[in-house]
């Protein structure tokens, strides 16, 4: 792989094999790691549950509650 510059920045290409190897996919994250010896290794950061923290937020809905959709939409 070679070090090219894009923008401010320098980047590298992976080559299409490894990104199929990895499973990647425009967009997807990578966590770089320089190791003890000097090497550079990438992995895929773990899923994070985005609802994670959130469980104060929920409540319990009055008995018979009903959503309308109209009502909710309504301008005063």
């Amino acid at each position: 792989m070679i070090v090219s510059k894009w923008g401010n920045s320098l980047a590298v290409r992976l080559p299409a094999k490894l990104v199929k190897e990895l499973g990647l996919e425009e967009g997807d994250a990578l966590e770089a790691v320089v190791t003890d010896a000097g090497a550079l290794r990438l992995k895929k950061p773990e899923a994070k549950d985005p609802f994670a923290g959130t469980d104060h937020l929920i409540s319990d809905l009055p008995e018979g509650y009903r959503f309308d959709r109209e009502e909710a939409n309504k301008r005063g």
